[in-house]
């Protein structure tokens, strides 16, 4: 079926235009003429706009819609040629809607996938649809293979990469449940590395009953404050030497009392 490029600025759409048109090709694709292109691409944009309002969703912009038509139109004039008996209508009705439904099927995946496998999971989810009905039940695996032909293995895939086609924003109200929690991302639950701080604290200080007091100053010093041993040594009134002594005693017993069986005495 040919469609019929709207009318625009109170010209036909008879011979008189299609031979002004022709002309406007041949100036375009022989002579480069870039504004006959310009033209072509002002004279079709309605057509343009027709079929992409044909295709408006609800959740899609229908401005997006038009870029995309648009820029199906353009291709078409692009690729078309001027000497072959056909309408230019009908060449750029199937380019202009080969470029929108290729825009659904690519851009509106919330997550990417392989085009082989976005194919599959529409061919499954229009499966799923007329099974339902006409079993009045949901389709099991293995009924939905058969009726697309494929094994169960890549309908099980196909279902899978479904979820990927529209995702659930975490700043989406949460229906039901508690009321403290306004969105879905408030019930999430989060990596959380204080838990793992305070653990380790706690380890910590059980091991640290294994030193002596003086050793646990000379280890807070050591690797807390980030002192040297010479400044150690003159704060406890030793040689660098025996601080060196100390903290490798102190770290003996830390390692015997982090080896001992659980509930062992650490002294």
């Amino acid at each position: 079926m040919n469609a019929k490029p709207p009318a625009t600025s109170g010209r036909g759409a008879g011979p008189e235009r299609s031979s002004e048109d022709r002309d406007l090709f041949i100036r375009y694709h022989r002579d480069g003429d870039s504004q006959a292109r310009d033209q072509l691409v002002e004279r079709f944009l309605p057509l343009a706009r027709q079929l992409a309002r044909r295709y408006q969703r609800a959740s899609e912009p229908l401005d997006d819609l038009l870029q995309v038509a648009s820029l199906g139109l353009i291709k078409a004039i692009d690729r078309f040629d001027p000497d072959r008996d056909i309408a230019f209508s009908s060449y750029a009705v199937p380019t202009i809607l080969g470029e929108i439904k290729r825009y659904f099927r690519d851009r509106t995946w919330a997550v990417r996938v392989p085009r082989d496998l976005q194919e599959l999971t529409l061919r499954v989810d229009r499966a799923v649809g007329e099974l339902s009905d006409e079993l009045r039940r949901q389709p099991s695996v293995k009924e939905i293979g058969v009726a697309v032909g494929v094994d169960q293995e890549e309908i099980l895939e196909a279902l899978q990469a479904g979820g990927a086609y529209r995702a659930v924003s975490f700043d989406a109200p949460r229906a039901g449940g508690d009321e403290d929690v306004a969105t879905i991302g408030e019930s999430v639950g989060i990596q959380e590395d204080g838990f793992d701080r305070a653990e380790e604290r706690a380890t910590l200080q059980t091991l640290m009953s294994a030193v002596t007091p003086r050793e646990r100053d000379v280890l807070r010093m050591r690797f807390e404050q980030d002192m040297t041993q010479a400044e150690i040594g003159d704060i406890i009134g030793v040689s660098q030497m025996q601080v060196s002594r100390i903290i490798r005693q102190a770290i003996a017993r830390l390692r015997t009392a982090a080896d001992a069986p659980a509930g062992a005495d650490a002294g």
